[in-house]
């Protein structure tokens, strides 16, 4: 929906990602790591400790061959076996140390990207949420930080002892006997080729997994949010086809990155199994002509399994790793994104508040070709009530929304009490406007909570007083807990004249110096709009109003009426006047009162 009303650029579906700069990712994910940098370095001292303490264990495996069990000593056997004993236990130490201290790291780390993807979408411009589907936010909130703690809580000491490992099972056979260390080794050019193969498909895969279930999450938000309409136009079939559409495109998608992922770990079991052949098979000869002793061969066979172990684990790692990078993009991607434009450094804060408005010569488009107003300039005096009405997709809205700087403007310049918006304090601007919403938005909380959401330090007392004077209390009373009573998402649980009447209560106990009401009567049924239009006229004393009109029962009595088509201000005066000139006014006028519905004329 485009800002308020929904006369904004539609919500488009997010593009599927391409591969992004992965050193740019790794460094951004720094900057949240880093204040961890005494507990990752104890972290990984302990990795360290362990890595080596599991290296000489093959080693002693082959002394206690060649120096107890071939001569017969028992007693050595028995101190040897007893030290093995020993380091094992301090490796699993060192392990569960270290796994315990990673995790705490990655739920921190998490913990704060949360906080900071959450606040950072506070702070962007109504724009881009107009562009992206909610639920694809929704997904980078939630599914994405899971993934990047999986892979920070399960991969990074997994990595690294495989790398320690690898390295010093090097070392150790480089020691034992350089020449079936080479013949090891033989395996591992192949194994980097098919990584390198491998590993930009798994990271595309795992990208467009993620973000096809951005678009699948967005789908099943929007359906949940409107059940009433599916139903009301019997599109369950059409519905589930959709969602089964998009779900085959998932599957698709998710086959295909678990394909490209699981193709690694046998893939490098097979080629560690083939190079482990060939090392028993020179190292048995070489036993046997007694180049080598038994123990050594034993030691080394070992090793050779502790090489393979590491590259089969940084194979499993590798497909979680891409994961959590994968999801780190899209996370930074919101979190890159520039906020609303930052206040000037001389923006006016206080002034002695009029409510006077002007349009100067305002133009405005969402997409460059596509004008939707155009050289628009109008005039609201201190507590006047200006009404505007046109047809659908005139630019009604788009006022609003320019008024309230969701957008700036693109030409022209709009003024409260004399003084170019752009130059007020954003914060301080809102505050200034009271807007009443046709879809009333509240929040699954207490409806005391929802009025107050107007003014966070109200007393109950405030809260009370306000909701007597929009017409509220009565209905509020009936409720099973009063003010107490918790409301389910959106106030659902209230008709939609109930949910006008607290949004009413919220917005008079902000006070604000200019009233919008945006087709704010236009859901109610007759019998109710009367008492929401009691309250409207207890909001509108004293204050500027500007109203987007639905029905004339909210415009007949307005200081001024604006009526614009395809984004041009076409007439203007009061409504009498407006009818005597029988121009385009009149024709919206007549055309319902023929009908003998004037709640139903739409004028939006």
């Amino acid at each position: 929906m485009g800002g308020i009303g929904g006369h904004g650029p539609h919500q488009m579906p997010g593009p599927i990602s391409k591969p992004k700069d992965t050193r740019k990712t790794v460094k951004q994910l720094w900057v949240y790591l880093k204040d961890n940098r005494g507990t990752l370095l104890f972290i990984f001292i302990s990795a360290l400790l362990s890595s080596i303490l599991n290296l000489v264990g093959p080693y002693f495996i082959g002394k206690a061959i060649d120096d107890y069990i071939i001569p017969g000593d028992f007693n050595g056997l028995m101190r040897m076996a007893l030290m093995l004993i020993g380091i094992y236990i301090l490796v699993s130490l060192f392990t569960y140390i270290q796994n315990r201290l990673m995790i705490q790291v990655a739920q921190k780390t998490v913990f704060h990207l949360r906080e900071d993807l959450f606040s950072r979408l506070q702070y962007l411009p109504i724009k881009y949420f107009d562009q992206h589907l909610h639920g694809d936010l929704m997904s980078r909130l939630t599914n994405d930080i899971d993934l990047i703690s999986n892979a920070l809580s399960s991969s990074i000491v997994q990595v690294f002892t495989s790398i320690i490992t690898l390295i010093g099972t090097v070392i150790m056979m480089l020691w034992l006997s350089p020449l079936l260390t080479v013949v090891s080794l033989t395996v591992i050019p192949l194994v980097f080729l098919f990584t390198r193969m491998i590993a930009s498909r798994t990271r595309e895969s795992f990208l467009r997994q993620q973000s096809q279930l951005g678009d699948l999450n967005g789908l099943i938000e929007e359906n949940i949010s409107g059940q009433k309409v599916v139903k009301i136009f019997n599109r369950e079939k059409q519905e589930i086809e959709e969602f089964e559409k998009q779900n085959t495109a998932l599957k698709g998608i998710a086959i295909r990155a678990q394909i490209y992922s699981g193709i690694l770990p046998p893939l490098m079991n097979l080629l560690n199994n083939f190079g482990f052949a060939i090392v028993a098979g020179v190292g048995g000869y070489m036993a046997i002509h007694q180049i080598i002793t038994i123990g050594v061969i034993a030691s080394f066979i070992t090793y050779s399994r502790h090489f393979a172990r590491p590259l089969n684990e940084l194979a499993n790692q590798f497909n979680i790793i891409q994961s959590g990078l994968s999801s780190a993009e899209r996370v930074f991607e919101v979190m890159n994104e520039p906020p609303e434009t930052a206040d000037s450094p001389d923006v006016a804060e206080t002034w002695d508040i009029k409510g006077e408005v002007e349009f100067r010569e305002v133009s405005f488009s969402y997409k460059s070709e596509e004008p939707v107003l155009k050289n628009i300039s109008f005039h609201i005096f201190p507590g006047q009530t200006v009404a505007i009405v046109g047809p659908t997709g005139a630019g009604k809205t788009t006022i609003v929304n320019l008024l309230t700087r969701f957008y700036d403007v693109q030409s022209g310049t709009i003024f409260i009490d004399g003084i170019d918006i752009r130059n007020i304090k954003r914060s301080t601007l809102r505050s200034l406007l009271g807007i009443v919403l046709q879809d009333t938005y509240l929040f699954a909380e207490s409806v005391r909570d929802n009025i107050r959401y107007g003014r966070l330090d109200a007393s109950d007392q405030e809260i009370e007083d306000v909701a007597r004077l929009a017409n509220a209390e009565q209905f509020i009373r009936h409720l099973p807990n009063g003010y107490d009573t918790i409301l389910t998402e959106e106030g659902s649980d209230l008709s939609q004249g109930q949910r006008q009447l607290i949004a009413i209560s919220r917005v008079l106990l902000a006070n604000p110096s200019i009233l919008i009401l945006d087709e704010a009567t236009s859901s109610i049924d007759t019998r109710t709009e009367k008492y929401v239009q009691k309250a409207m006229l207890n909001l509108m004393k004293g204050r500027t109003s500007l109203v987007i009109a639905h029905r004339l029962s909210t415009i007949r009595n307005a200081d001024l009426i604006l009526v614009i088509n395809q984004g041009e201000i076409v007439e203007q005066g009061n409504h009498q006047k407006l009818l005597d000139k029988k121009g385009f006014y009149y024709n919206l006028y007549m055309s319902q009162f023929n009908s003998q519905s004037i709640q139903t004329l739409e004028v939006y």
